[in-house]
């Protein structure tokens, strides 16, 4: 592979136009295609198997509008001391916005809450609430697969025409808006690259030097999430997965260029032309970046594991775009490298920097006293790490799944006022409904005797009168519970009526009822997360030791590097319950109300921080074990790797948190928690596990460290991270490890390594 891409390199260098050109030229077929053909993307939270979607299969069959989406358009006068008994103008008001809302291309119906107000009919049919002051018009829509975010714009256009109204003041929200409202997410990308930006301006000392990576990711980002339209002729892709893959595109983007153009300024320093250094830092660093990318790539696509196909889909896409990021480091970058040549550090800044080898002597000394410090107090640190780590991660125990609704959005926005007014209006539980789907099997005598049982539920505050459709022979019920939709107790009325009310009325008949709905669906997936988490859990954590193993020669080597992962991505968890379930800090982040772990949340941060720690791991330990290859000892390679590699292992990772934590400025719940548990991995994967935890564990196992039986050394094939180059004393891929036989990573270089990949 070395010999690939050293030729992949230099030719990108010398050649720029032409990788350029080839690299812009599929960017505008890309977002030409995917303008004129692509298919929008949309959350269809579809699980074949639970209880939830068969109730949708139920609807669907039997062609009811519950099947659907809905909208809810809610009304309160103007003066607070007026209701709609007794306020002509706004009723007017408000027939005057049903009539427009009934005319919108997709609407189905629409309830009435201003026919049948005098006679108390309105009240009756929960249009109106008892003291008058809220109206509600209920929207019904096709199903997902009909719709598309044009509907929703076509609805935000008529409230905007009457948000003015003298006489009624008009909110919405519903499953539209969860559906199509993209989180708006664009402030904190920027701010996130604008921290990056800074880091890279600290890293290299130069604004060139800065800007290669910053304008390869953008570019690959770009690519990336144009080409998702057009993926979604494959597989649905949700549209949310466009966020999590601008989060870890821009991350991975950056973070690789940084480990290639810093290997690059360090063979320029060596007095290399433009074209052969460019060939050699992708021939060394580049492979690195290609392996790390791999294993993101992997872990990522684990997500086929949890059998929600939303999520499996989401990985693909967000996978995509980090093998995009790994081309373009290996083809784009070395093509801007090429366009640089050696002006690569003007326009330098004026403080004191690092040589153009990418290390400052000083830096390079102070990583190598922590070492040292470290290896000699390698049991208290050892100790301290893990009870630390093991702290920050006791609140997992208190894990709860669901997913945010209306009511955790800010109170600026009209998803969470709508839902403020129906819960004020009718109740809590009015903000959730339960779609009873019953499969009557020829016997329609259970339908009253069911409506009856569930209406007496303590938790069901109200059953709407039962819809009986003959043809399809399918009954529904709506009903209405007597908590809030995020609430324990309505996940706990739902398993009620499953577990005992539907099987005490429906007895041996062959009529089955199902529970459906938003709130239903959402307690279904997060037990489907639970059920199958640990069976991802292990999938990703035994595929990561295989690689590891076959790269590094080593059982222990893998084994310690899952062990700490786990610590890692933990602690994240526990700062997420702490944040979120507990509201620890919540309003530092923008959050209303404490929430719910998202249920694909903990899957989703999984996948990629374990991903991504593999990459620092790799980083590092290819740089231990070249010393180790060379030197036989294991103490002196650890320290000498970690002063090499520190000071680009941090400032990636402080990278890639800065990316993260951009997101946290945005107004979604889910981005806000994907981001932050995603900055807290990095970070302590960054500082507490690759620069404390890792150095003292492998000082404490010695040589023990590289130890492999002799026979399965003989069954493993042989791969190396960094590969010798054509003119080094290893070939490539010679099977000694990452530098060749003579202990150096390029044949060329024979100095202490500098940081760099």
């Amino acid at each position: 592979m070395s010999s690939l891409l050293f030729r992949l390199g230099r030719f990108a260098a010398r050649r720029p136009w032409r990788a350029i050109g080839a690299w812009m030229l599929t960017a505008v077929v890309v977002i030409t295609a995917s303008a004129m053909a692509g298919r929008d993307l949309e959350d269809t939270l579809e699980a074949p198997g639970l209880d939830s979607q068969r109730a949708v299969e139920l609807l669907s069959a039997a062609g009811s509008s519950d099947a659907g989406l809905t909208a809810r358009v809610t009304a309160t006068p103007r003066e607070a001391s007026e209701t709609f008994f007794d306020s002509p103008a706004a009723r007017r008001a408000l027939a005057e916005v049903r009539a427009e809302l009934v005319a919108l291309p997709s609407v189905l119906a629409a309830t009435d809450p201003v026919g049948g107000l005098g006679t108390g009919a309105a009240v009756a049919r929960g249009d109106v609430s008892p003291d008058g002051r809220v109206a509600l018009v209920t929207l019904r829509y096709p199903v997902i697969e009909h719709l598309d975010a044009g509907d929703l714009e076509d609805l935000r256009g008529v409230l905007a025409a009457h948000r003015n109204d003298d006489a009624v003041r008009i909110e919405a929200g519903g499953d539209l808006f969860i559906s199509f409202a993209e989180p708006e997410t664009g402030t904190g990308e920027v701010i996130g690259l604008l921290a990056a930006v800074v880091i890279l301006l600290v890293a290299f000392g130069s604004l060139i030097a800065m800007g290669l990576p910053i304008g390869m990711a953008l570019f690959g980002l770009a690519l990336g999430t144009s080409a998702m339209p057009l993926v979604t002729h494959l597989v649905e892709i949700p549209s949310f997965a466009p966020v999590i893959a601008s989060m870890v595109g821009l991350g991975v983007g950056i973070d690789y260029a940084l480990f290639i153009v810093t290997r690059h300024r360090e063979h320029l320093a060596a007095g290399m032309d433009v074209g052969e250094s460019a060939g050699r830092a992708v021939a060394t660093a580049g492979r690195a970046v290609v392996f790390a990318g791999g294993t993101v790539v992997v872990s990522i696509l684990g997500l086929a594991f949890a059998g929600l196909p939303f999520i499996t889909a989401a990985g693909i896409a967000i996978a995509a775009v980090v093998l995009i990021m790994v081309a373009a480091s290996v083809t784009l970058l070395p093509a801007f490298l090429g366009l640089a040549g050696r002006s690569i550090d003007r326009f330098g800044l004026p403080w004191p920097r690092a040589g153009r080898g990418g290390r400052g002597p000083r830096s390079g000394q102070r990583w190598h006293r922590w070492g040292t410090h470290v290896a000699r107090h390698a049991v208290a640190y050892s100790v301290g790490g893990t009870l630390l780590l093991a702290a920050l991660a006791a609140p997992v125990l208190a894990l709860r799944l669901g997913f945010p609704d209306e009511g955790t959005l800010p109170v600026s926005r009209t998803e969470r006022q709508a839902y403020d007014l129906v819960a004020e209006g009718f109740g809590p539980g009015a903000n959730g409904p339960l779609a009873i789907a019953v499969d009557l099997a020829g016997d329609a005598s259970v339908v009253e005797p069911l409506h009856r049982a569930v209406a007496a539920d303590p938790g069901i505050a109200a059953v709407a009168p039962p819809r009986v459709d003959t043809d399809a022979d399918v009954a529904t019920l709506m009903a209405v519970a007597t908590t809030a939709p995020q609430d324990d107790a309505t996940r706990a009325t739902v398993e009620r009526l499953r577990s005992e009310v539907f099987p005490r009325v429906l007895g041996r008949s062959e009529a089955r009822a199902h529970v459906g709905g938003q709130t239903a669906a959402f307690a279904d997936l997060g037990d489907r997360v639970k059920d199958r988490l640990l069976l991802f859990v292990s999938a990703v954590v035994v595929l990561s030791f295989l690689l590891l193993t076959v790269v590094f020669r080593s059982l222990l080597v893998p084994l310690k590097a899952a062990v700490l992962n786990l610590l890692s991505i933990g602690a994240a968890y526990g700062v997420l319950v702490m944040v979120f379930q507990w509201g620890w800090g919540a309003s530092l982040i923008g959050l209303a109300s404490p929430v719910p772990i998202v249920s694909f949340i903990p899957m989703f941060m999984f996948a990629i921080v374990f991903g991504l720690s593999m990459d620092y791991e790799v980083f590092l330990l290819s740089r231990v074990r070249e010393h180790y290859l060379a030197t036989g000892d294991n103490d002196g390679s650890v320290v000498r790797g970690l002063a090499g590699t520190a000071r680009v292992i941090t400032s990636a990772a402080l990278i890639m948190v800065s990316v993260f934590l951009g997101f946290v400025l945005g107004e979604d719940p889910t981005t806000k928690m994907l981001g932050l548990g995603l900055a807290t991995a990095i970070a302590v994967d960054a500082t507490v596990v690759r620069m404390v935890l890792v150095p003292a564990a492998m000082k404490l196992l010695g040589g023990a460290c590289w130890w492999l039986p002799g026979w399965l050394d003989r069954l493993l094939p042989s791969v190396g991270v960094e590969g010798a180059v054509p003119g080094g004393a290893g070939g490539p891929d010679d099977g000694h490890g990452p530098q060749g036989r003579d202990g150096r990573e390029d044949g060329v270089r024979s100095r202490e390594p500098v940081a760099g990949a």
